[in-house]
């Protein structure tokens, strides 16, 4: 039986050793505190989701985790297909303006699909009203929840100069994909491309960053893109990602985990091992060092089974197994806040 604590909240210390952190609550860091309150609120209620959703190309196959630098372009792989991005040209100066990296463009790629995803079905807007978002409410109120903050100050290290950077990196990107086929003898191979945004508009000022600028910004997607959005989107809950935010191998898992979820429960499979060079492969392109990417994969995997109830996972050698028993959103969620142009929750 589960233990309790007052209030009817699962212990936090009970979190705290199923996160192996093996440390006192007096000694836990600001950050362990926050994920295992956060851990508990999802445990006691783990159908009260925020629904949110993660294109599922850019599940299997992730954004780069640090910055790669003057590369003409970046690539990672997942079995048979290999996904690619191609950062865009400041026409302007003639200089590369850089690779989308870190957490801030994966919670961007977070509330763009589930923006599309409030939007396809509405009968009063047009396509080409559906593939414009505006960077306005909804995306200031996502970032509030998120923990960040968009209007925080004009530093270098500031939520809302790394907002701007980030967007302006990401919407002016390219991305790129092959997957290879084999049926009998026959070898086929496939390749796309497409860019994220043919048009956008940014605004901000930096010595007003407290203005909501973000009102005037918007960002036309592309066809491609945004069909892309539409036909493959993988659901998650916010209150996970708020818990990961500070962390984009987390978040690369946790997406990965609920896609994983998925398949196992639709499929009624049986647990599925996963091997740690498999996985370092799939997400680990930023660590040279095998056993370094390992530890922290195996850190953040166990943060993430303590934030989805229902997942399990396995020790076994050479990698881990994967088992849910649940989904990590269900199905058909409770409609929130969908219709005022806020992120749900």
């Amino acid at each position: 039986m589960r233990k309790r604590g007052e209030g009817g909240l699962t212990q936090i210390g009970k979190i705290s050793a199923e996160l192996g952190e093996g440390r006192n609550l007096i000694r836990a860091t600001r950050a362990e505190l926050q994920l295992g309150f956060a851990a508990a609120r999802i445990r006691e209620n783990p159908n009260d989701t925020e629904r949110a959703f993660m294109v599922r190309q850019l599940v299997l196959c992730t954004l780069p985790h640090t910055d790669p630098g003057d590369v003409d372009a970046w690539s990672r792989r997942s079995g048979s297909i290999a996904l690619g991005i191609q950062p865009g040209v400041d026409f302007d100066t003639g200089q590369k303006i850089g690779y989308p990296y870190g957490t801030i463009p994966r919670l961007l790629m977070f509330w763009t699909t589930t923006e599309v995803q409030r939007t396809k079905n509405r009968a009063d807007m047009t396509t080409l009203e559906k593939r414009t978002l505006q960077l306005g409410s909804s995306l200031d109120a996502f970032m509030r929840q998120i923990g960040l903050n968009p209007d925080n100050g004009s530093g270098k290290r500031s939520d809302a100069r790394r907002l701007h950077n980030q967007m302006d990196r990401l919407f002016s990107s390219r991305i790129g994909w092959v997957e290879k086929h084999q049926i009998g003898t026959a070898e086929g191979k496939e390749r796309g491309t497409m860019q994220v945004s043919p048009r956008f508009a940014l605004w901000w000022d930096p010595k007003q960053p407290r203005q909501g600028s973000l009102l005037q910004s918007w960002v036309l997607l592309s066809e491609e893109f945004y069909d892309a959005l539409v036909n493959n989107p993988v659901p998650v809950d916010m209150r996970a990602l708020r818990a990961l935010k500070r962390s984009p191998l987390a978040l690369d898992l946790y997406a990965w985990a609920c896609y994983q979820s998925f398949v196992i429960v639709q499929k009624r499979l049986p647990a599925q091992f996963v091997a740690w060079e498999q996985l370092r492969q799939q997400f680990g392109a930023d660590y040279k060092d095998p056993k370094n990417f390992k530890k922290k994969a195996q850190g953040a995997v166990r943060k993430i089974a303590a934030l989805y109830p229902g997942l399990k996972i396995g020790k076994a050698k050479g990698g881990f197994t994967i088992h849910a028993t649940r989904l990590a959103v269900p199905q058909k969620p409770v409609q929130k806040s969908l219709d005022n142009r806020s992120f749900p929750g």
